[in-house]
């Protein structure tokens, strides 16, 4: 990509996208478009059609989703099929009609089967059932790549798509019921710290046995092989992702996972909270393993750098320069 060509990052606030930004910005992008959500509807499809025709994107980077955890995707499902189809056709079709260079979109690795083999390849996609706990959301996503994979067979352009494991880092949601795991443990014990300087130390439950394994990616990693991909020369870029019927994506992860017993453990200790640590076998697990088979990525010379420890050290510092902002 041209340092110059103009980029539409869509999503750019969220903590996928802010840090696609911060990415660009460090690789010499200058020419970024990041319209916020006021100026912006990314569901309404003629705003969307005239931001195109306005702007002229050469490239699209397509982070915006809704997103959640195991709490928010069990009690809004209608939302997470609905909003994240409504966006992802509208700007993948758009960028076709405006002749977009490159189009990459955003999955997730919740797109595998609930039962599929350790560790998930990109040909296991559609082999099985999906997990009920987030299934209108992993529709979704399948969708989005499919739909880039039928655009690229049918109008010869050149969406590929990549698929994260789970991620956290700076500008994540701390919400004490609607965000994923990672985050939600740093608050539930960090607050648990602070009441526990005027009373003894008392628990933190988590949801679930703690038996279920997780990979996890720190954002600013993921932002890195975004633009690893999206800078990929053409011979490779063509040959790798747009051979169908050979997947147009690529998974992004650290082919490492941990228990949620270890990961509570690992936050509580780096969080600095002495009191007990229980758990709630009676709330749902969701699917006991998902690790991705990241030797796709590797083959192509991209790989995570960023441990977990230090990345979970890393999300702290932040969130503690932000703390006022989680309590209004």
């Amino acid at each position: 990509m041209d340092k110059q060509a103009k980029i539409f990052v869509a999503g750019s606030n969220g903590l996928v996208g802010s840090a696609i930004v911060r990415r660009l910005k460090s690789g010499g992008y200058a020419n970024l478009l990041t319209p916020e959500i006021d100026e912006l509807d990314l569901v309404d499809p003629q705003a969307v059609a005239a931001f195109f025709a306005a702007e002229q994107p050469e490239y699209v980077i397509l982070a915006a989703a809704k997103v959640g955890g195991i709490h928010a995707n069990n009690t809004y499902p209608a939302d997470f099929i609905y909003l994240n189809l409504a966006i992802q056709n509208t700007v993948i079709h758009q960028a076709y009609l405006h002749g977009v260079k490159r189009l990459l979109f955003l999955g997730s690795s919740c797109i595998y089967p609930k039962s599929a083999p350790q560790p998930m390849n990109e040909n296991h996609l559609l082999t099985g059932p999906l997990e009920p706990t987030n299934e209108p959301y992993a529709l979704a996503k399948i969708a989005g790549l499919k739909m880039c994979e039928s655009y690229n067979r049918q109008y010869g352009t050149q969406f590929v798509a990549v698929m994260p494991t789970n991620l956290y880092g700076p500008g994540d949601n701390f919400h004490p019921e609607n965000s994923h795991v990672l985050p939600a443990l740093i608050r539930r014990f960090h607050e648990a710290k602070q009441l526990s300087m005027q009373n003894p130390p008392n628990e933190v439950v988590v949801w679930g046995t703690g038996t279920p394994m997780r990979e996890f990616l720190y954002v600013d990693d993921m932002a890195d092989g975004c633009l690893f991909v999206m800078e990929l020369d053409d011979a490779t870029f063509a040959r790798e992702l747009l051979s169908y019927p050979e997947p147009c994506f690529v998974n992004l992860g650290t082919g490492v996972d941990v228990t949620i017993r270890e990961l509570a453990e690992t936050i509580k200790d780096v969080v600095g909270f002495e009191g007990g640590l229980g758990f709630d076998s009676t709330k749902p697990d969701g699917t006991m393993r998902k690790l991705l088979d990241v030797s796709r990525a590797k083959g192509l010379g991209w790989e995570a750098q960023i441990p977990l420890r230090e990345g979970i050290e890393k999300t702290y510092r932040w969130f503690l320069e932000h703390s006022e902002s989680f309590r209004k």
